[in-house]
């Protein structure tokens, strides 16, 4: 059984704090936290085609007396070329993200990373950019696509990531054009 004193009006209120009944308080000042929701999804698609004809003729003939000859020489070539490249991402995850300036305009500039290993994969995550406080929902979360200047890097280092570069000889061939 808890034993408490009587209770006082100055128990409820704290000085220079003031919260509305009607909503909950927001991530506002420097150093409160709000949850970024990343979603990128990148697009791109490029085709290149490529053809060239040649042809050229060289025709002659010798007569003189009983000697007729001719002589002909046709040269020619052709090549088409095809070319296509696509690519498509999709990047979806969660982070926390400080306040760590409010401008004169109001805005808010945000600032977070999250470092994660599993199963010897490290991933970084890091997010910082300007949000308005009109952005932030009732749950201190703001959407990445409602962040200005915003600067999102995905990086990860460990096994998965070394399998997917190509090896040294591949590299090599590469370079000399030959792959």
């Amino acid at each position: 059984m808890i034993v408490s004193g009587p209770a006082f009006a100055e128990d409820l209120y704290k000085h220079g704090v003031t919260q509305s009944l009607g909503t909950d308080r927001r991530a506002t000042a420097v150093g409160d936290l709000l949850t970024v929701v990343i979603v990128q999804a990148a697009e791109s698609s490029s085709t290149m085609l490529n053809g060239s004809r040649k042809s050229s003729a060289l025709n002659g003939r010798f007569a003189a007396g009983s000697i007729n000859e001719r002589a002909e020489l046709a040269l020619g070539g052709s090549y088409d070329g095809r070319g296509e490249v696509r690519r498509s991402e999709k990047f979806v995850t969660q982070m926390s993200a400080s306040i760590v300036q409010v401008l004169p305009n109001g805005d808010l500039m945000i600032d977070g990373s999250q470092r994660m290993k599993i199963n010897g994969e490290e991933t970084l995550v890091e997010v910082r950019g300007r949000i308005r406080p009109a952005d932030i929902d009732g749950e201190d979360r703001v959407a990445s696509n409602r962040i200005a200047d915003a600067q999102i890097n995905y990086n990860g280092k460990g096994f998965v990531s070394r399998s997917a570069k190509p090896g040294l000889i591949q590299r090599l061939f590469s370079f000399l054009g030959l792959s």
